[in-house]
């Protein structure tokens, strides 16, 4: 089985924050909560619990937005 890009869920204290999901989105998000579980021996309960880490570790490898993070972290010419 290939490795799944997150791991096993953290237990952090959550910001509650309300989504829409299309149905074929919930159920590949379950879908991936089933496999998440094999692989790491740790059921899944709830699928939602997902949310969160995806979306990290989809910032985390995205290249673009860590050049705009950068850029906008650093002095503009001119400045002080």
């Amino acid at each position: 089985m290939a490795k799944l890009k997150i791991g096993a869920l953290a237990d952090d204290k959550p910001v509650k924050v309300t989504v829409e999901l299309s149905a074929e989105v919930h159920r590949d998000l379950v879908a991936y909560a089933e496999a998440l579980a094999r692989e790491t021996g740790q059921p899944v309960n709830d699928p939602s619990k997902l949310i969160a880490p995806m979306l990290m570790r989809f910032m985390a490898t995205d290249r673009g937005f860590a050049k705009s993070r950068r850029a906008a972290h650093l002095p503009v010419a001119g400045d002080g």
